[in-house]
Order: structure tokens, then C-alpha cells, then sequence
């Protein structure tokens, strides 16, 4: 598959590899240009994945391409985050609802400390109804996604809030090969439509899609989840020099399976795929007007996006079931209505210091959300009680500069620093808990790259970074529900990562990558969305490594195969434990894709990632989950293709997630309250076929 190239961070990697390739002196950068101000043409590149030999700056950053991406089997949207090695996308709840994430050592919620970015919009949601950097990708339409570029850790100057476990970046593509349009039907009430294309209008391409979703999934009270998706864009020029604008939109309704007590299951009282309150779930919406102009010449480039995205949510949930009010039941609702505004600025320059070719890049960063947010205790979707209303204003400013220098042919480094600014205004419907706070921190990165030789380059990586904390527990004085007095939280959370790592392609066909990493943070402290207070906790730490795998095997067949373990657990002594609820162990995964085999293709993925602890004493644990997915195809002709797919192949009655925690049954003594395990499936055997013509 033909892809366009965009250097995005590492300009000046791309650009030497790019000369070599063309035969140009690196000793002589005019020899990019007669003219200074001639611009570079797109460079296109025949791959399946891009190697980052000489590119990358650690052993854990890297690219997925368009046809690595379309090789992937995906229930949901958000799956196609997976790509990333060690990444596990899940969900405990209806579909509509964000993904659940885990990865290296985190159970990341619905998204803190995952960075993910979506045509340089930050997905990722502030001081949310719900959860500290919600997450909600199912407006995301896998067959536009040009490329995922993913990173793990602090140490990358442009990365900031939420980007201590890692950032996942998807880019949709200015237009397309060729025009799509699909229709599947599956088990469950499965049906999607897509149509997509990229036609020439003017100086440009004006792409389009249109996606039709609904899946009920195997539970008992239908998810019934439908979604309306639309892309807008008009693009000129190329990665390089060109600009883009895009609108999308997103809409969906759905009802939620939350997770349910395993106590119920072992009586009989429920089945796996039963409610207890089959209310709950919600709406949404997403709307983005964005725009992206990229400029680069031989001696330096530039580029600016700006966003503004309207979110609405509207979401019900109950896990305790009928705990706290035994005759209502305890199901809330946490409604989120905010407009987000966001530019991004970088420029990068070249030239010769200290007689060593050098890269200088300055970037800003700025953001304002304009949230209303509340909590309310409800049944059957009906408000009783109003917990907290809030309006909040939450606006940050980020600045980086970064020097790449390449001080002999086999050692190169990258210094950066980064210093963020945020202000919080809460008004909140009790006066105690409004006001307004601000905080600022300071974040050094280095990395140092060692080689290559023999095709194997070593790797140091050193680098402080951050999360912020939800902006009501920045003002809190009283807890919202009793009026008890609570403690404000720290507004910037830091965290400090420290790794090792090396990359090989010294086998042909074959690239491999090993990390190990170490990171600490300050505290995890989080604003509990389901309480309506905040919950310090203390300082942990995370040990683990990462073997990375992509193999060429022969023209018709590649093999991903990856490995990660994660050892998590807190700094400070506490009689209750030092384990981390939650906290991912061992993830593993194997990809196998067929293709170039007459009209045939097919694909073959095994998940795994393996249990963890659900309380800080390790004495409960959840039990591991694998799940095959799988996918075969028939090429009618070159225009025309037929393809099932099928998930969890082997039927396995595994848990999506697990958690360890008290609730009641209705069935249950009042005043009572049990501490059990709560698991979400995943989902049972199901099919898919698929019929995609292209015009």
C-alpha cells in the first residue's frame, strides 16, 4: 500500500534518511535544494512498517502503518489502539461508553495517563464527569487512519499531560486511494455501513465518510448501541507543505451491562451476560471544526492545528446496586457538556553547532475547556438527588524546546525541557467547594542513542513529566454527600521515568525491540467521579520490560509478536499493602496476517494479558484473559472483497475487567453490604461478514 510519510517529530532523521536514499550529501544540507526556498516533495514510501533505525529516539516509540492497521481485527473502535505493543483496549460497560486501558503496569481507567491524540486533537477529557482523561474514541473510523505513532514514558518534550504511561496518535489520511463503501452484518444485532471517498475538487481532495453503526452485543438487556459518524475535510498540498480543515461528527445512544457481583453468578441468581439495572447507559456526542498547516523547507519547517470540539455525555451507572438506598437503588447519573479550544505550535530549525549537525524545535501548546458537570443519585434515569453541579473553567498553557544533535555517525542525543502552566475556576453549586487554583511545573527529558552497529542501535532514556488531577479536588474544602472537611489534591501529579532499550534488524526481514523501564509517581491521586470527592494515594513505582517483534516472513505472511511484564506497587509502607488495584502484570499478543495469496487474505490474533490484584494485599485476584480473534477474505476482483470475521474464537468466559469492592443484591439484608468480585465479560463467539466494493 502507497503512504505518504510525514515527518512528525523526527523531521531531520527522515530527511537524512531520504538523502542517503537519494544519493545527496549529509556533509551538505544545500544539497537539498538549489534554492533555500524550494520546498520537499512528498516522499513515498512501498512498506508495511516503517523502520526506525536512525529515526527513533527510544526502544519504545514507534509507527503502524495503514496496512499493518487494516490488517488488525477490531470489535470496537477503539481496538485499533492495540497496534501498540502492550497496549490492552477493553470495556467494562455499553459500548458507547470510553474504553477501559492498561498498560505498562496501569490500569489506566478510562484513559489517565495514555495520551491520545486524534489529527493532533487531544481525545483525552479534563476534569471529567466521569473520569479523570476520559476517552470516548468510537467517533474514530478505522479505514481513514493513516498511521498510529505510539511512545512510551516521560521523555518526549512535545508530550504532555496524561503522557506518563505513553501517547497513541492516529492521523487520518487527505485522501484516500480509492473510494469505499461497505455494508456488514453479524450476530448480535451487528450492522455498519461505511462510505468514504476522496474525490479532486479545485486545487485539492475533499475527502468524506459516513458511517452507520448498531450492535447489541451478547447480553441479556441489549446494548442497542447506535452510532451516526460523519468526516468532512478539504486538504491541499501534501505532508509536507499543505494545510487540511476538517469537521466531524459523532452521535450514539446505548444501554450498559455494568459489571456485575460473582456471587450472583455462582447462585444462579444471574448469568453471565445479565443486568442488575438494565437503565443504565447513556448518549453522547462529538462535533470538531479543526484545521492543520504544515510548511518545511531545507533548513527548517513549521506547523500549527487548531481545534475546537463540543463534547455532550449524559451517562448512568450502578455498581453498588442497592447499598445506599435499598429502596431506589444507587444508580447516578454524571452528565459532561464542555466546548474545548486547542492550538498547537511547533517550529524546528537545522543547522551546524558546535561543527555537528543540530536540530532546534519550539513548540506551544494551548488549550481552554469550558465544563459543566454535575453528579446526581437517580433511578431509572430520573434525578432524585443532586450530589454537585459544577462550572468549570480550566485553561493550561505548555512550552517546550528541544535540541537534536548528532555528535558522531554513531551517537546522537535529544535534550528537551517543558514547562506547563494550569489556572482552575470551579463554581460550584455549594460555595465551600468553589474557587480557583493554578500550578505550574517544570519538565526535563534526554534520551542518548548509541549506533548503529550492525544494525542494532542501544538506547537511554531519562525523563521527568506529569498528570493533572480533576479541578474539583484542586478547590474541595467538604465532602459533597456528608459535609465531613477533605483535603484539596495537588493539581500537577509528577511522575519520573527512567529506561534502557535496544532495536535490532540485524535479522533480515525481522525487527525487534527491548525495553526496560522504570516510573514513579508522586502520588496517583484521583477525583473518585462515582463519589464525588477525591482519594489520595500514595507513591508508587513500576518496574517492567517489553519485547517487541514485526517479521517479515515471506511476501505473503507478517508476524507481530509482543511481551510485556510490569511489576506495580507503592513506595510507602501501609499495614493494608503495597499492590496496586489493578495494575496490569503480563501482556501478550500474536498477530499473524496473510495476504498475496491469490484472491485469499486472513488474519489471526491471540490477546492475553493475565491477573492482577484487586486489593492492596494481593489475597484477591482477578484471573487472566485470552481471547483469539480472527478474520478471512476472498478478493472478488480488484474493485470488490468478501470477509468474515469472527471474535473470541475458542468461546472463552473470560473477564473484560475486574474489580473487588462491597454492594448489595436487592435480594440481600437490608443494611447489609458483601465485598466481592464485580467482573464484566467479554464478549461470547460471535461472527461478521463483511461485503466492500471500491469505486
Amino acid at each position: 500500500m502507497r503512504q505518504a510519510t510525514k515527518a512528525t517529530q523526527q523531521k531531520s532523521r527522515l530527511k537524512t534518511l531520504v538523502a542517503s536514499l537519494l544519493g545527496l550529501s549529509i556533509a551538505n544540507p544545500s544539497a537539498w535544494a538549489a534554492d533555500e526556498e524550494k520546498s520537499l516533495d512528498a516522499v513515498v514510501v512501498e512498506t508495511s512498517r516503517n523502520s526506525q533505525m536512525g529515526i527513533a529516539d527510544s526502544a519504545n516509540a514507534g509507527v503502524v502503518t495503514q496496512k499493518q492497521l487494516e490488517a488488525r481485527t477490531v470489535y470496537r473502535a477503539g481496538e485499533l489502539l492495540e497496534a501498540t505493543p502492550g497496549l490492552i483496549v477493553s470495556q467494562h460497560s455499553g459500548e458507547g461508553k470510553a474504553n477501559q486501558f492498561y498498560l505498562r503496569g496501569f490500569n489506566l481507567d478510562h484513559g489517565t495517563d495514555l495520551r491520545t491524540t486524534v489529527d493532533g486533537m487531544l481525545v483525552n477529557q479534563r476534569s471529567h464527569g466521569h473520569g479523570q482523561g476520559w476517552t470516548d474514541l468510537n467517533f474514530l473510523i478505522p479505514e481513514l487512519a493513516a498511521r498510529l505513532e505510539y511512545k512510551k514514558g516521560p521523555y518526549y518534550a512535545a508530550e504532555g499531560d496524561f503522557a506518563s504511561a505513553g501517547t497513541a496518535s492516529v492521523l487520518y489520511a487527505d485522501k484516500l486511494e480509492q473510494g469505499i463503501a461497505s455494508v456488514g452484518f453479524g450476530q448480535n444485532g451487528f450492522l455498519r455501513t461505511l462510505l468514504a471517498d476522496s474525490p479532486k475538487v479545485g486545487n485539492g481532495n475533499l475527502l468524506y465518510a459516513l458511517e452507520l453503526f448498531h450492535n447489541d452485543g451478547p447480553f441479556t438487556h441489549p446494548d442497542d448501541y447506535s452510532k451516526l459518524n460523519g468526516v468532512l475535510r478539504y486538504s491541499e498540498g501534501n505532508a509536507a507543505n499543505g494545510f487540511n480543515v476538517t469537521a466531524m461528527a459523532y452521535r450514539a445512544k446505548w444501554n450498559a451491562t455494568d459489571q456485575i457481583p460473582q456471587r450472583a453468578v455462582d447462585s444462579g441468581l444471574l448469568g453471565r451476560f445479565d443486568a442488575i439495572d438494565p437503565t443504565d447507559g447513556g448518549q453522547s456526542h462529538r462535533y470538531s471544526l479543526s484545521a492543520a498547516w504544515h510548511k518545511s523547507t531545507a533548513e527548517s519547517s513549521s506547523d500549527i492545528n487548531a481545534y475546537v470540539i463540543h463534547n455532550k455525555l449524559d451517562l448512568f451507572s450502578n455498581f453498588t446496586y442497592f447499598l445506599n438506598d435499598p429502596v431506589n437503588g444507587d444508580q447516578f447519573a454524571q452528565p459532561d457538556r464542555r466546548t474545548t479550544t486547542g492550538i498547537n505550535m511547533s517550529h524546528s530549525w537545522r543547522g551546524p553547532w558546535l561543527g555537528r549537525q543540530s536540530e532546534n524545535t519550539v513548540g506551544l501548546q494551548l488549550q481552554n475547556d469550558n465544563i459543566f458537570n454535575g453528579l446526581f443519585s437517580t433511578a431509572a434515569r430520573q434525578i432524585l438527588s443532586t450530589t454537585r453541579e459544577d462550572h468549570i473553567v480550566e485553561s493550561s498553557a505548555g512550552a517546550y524546546f528541544e535540541n537534536r544533535t548528532e555528535w558522531t555517525d554513531k551517537f546522537r542525543t535529544v535534550a528537551g525541557v517543558r514547562g506547563d502552566y494550569y489556572r482552575f475556576d470551579v463554581n460550584s453549586d455549594n460555595p465551600a467547594n468553589s474557587g480557583k487554583a493554578s500550578d505550574n511545573i517544570i519538565s526535563p527529558k534526554l534520551s542518548l542513542i548509541f549506533g548503529p552497529w550492525a544494525k542494532t542501535e542501544y538506547y537511554f532514556n531519562i525523563g521527568s513529566g506529569f498528570h493533572s488531577n480533576d479541578a474539583r479536588g484542586t478547590t474541595i474544602t467538604v465532602d459533597p454527600k456528608s459535609g465531613s472537611p477533605v483535603d484539596r489534591v495537588t493539581p500537577l501529579v509528577r511522575s519520573k521515568g527512567l529506561e534502557v532499550g535496544v532495536r535490532t534488524e540485524i535479522i533480515p526481514g525481522l525487527q525487534s525491540s527491548f525495553a526496560l523501564y522504570r516510573l514513579d509517581f508522586d502520588s496517583e491521586l484521583l477525583f473518585t467521579g462515582d463519589a464525588g470527592t477525591t482519594e489520595p494515594s500514595r507513591p508508587s513505582r513500576r518496574y517492567g520490560f517489553e519485547f517487541n517483534n514485526y517479521y517479515k516472513a515471506a511476501k505473503w505472511l507478517t508476524i507481530d509478536a509482543d511481551l510485556a511484564f510490569a511489576r506495580a506497587r507503592f513506595r510507602e509502607f501501609d499495614l493494608v499493602g503495597d499492590r496496586i488495584p489493578g495494575a496490569v502484570e503480563g501482556v501478550a499478543s500474536v498477530a499473524l496476517a496473510v495476504d498475496n495469496v491469490g484472491p485469499y487474505f486472513g488474519a489471526l490474533q491471540l490477546r492475553y494479558f493475565g491477573p492482577r490484584p484487586l486489593i492492596e494485599d494481593n489475597s484477591v485476584r482477578s484471573r487472566p484473559t485470552a481471547t483469539l480473534n480472527g478474520r478471512i477474505g476472498y478478493k472478488i476482483n480488484p474493485k470488490m472483497r468478501i470477509e468474515l470475521e469472527g471474535f473470541n474464537l475458542t468461546n472463552r468466559s473470560d473477564s473484560a475487567i475486574d474489580y473487588y469492592y462491597a454492594s448489595r443484591l436487592a435480594s440481600e439484608p437490608p443494611g447489609s453490604s458483601t465485598q466481592d468480585i464485580h467482573f464484566h465479560p467479554i464478549e461470547s463467539r460471535s461472527f461478521r461478514l463483511t461485503l466492500t466494493a471500491n469505486f
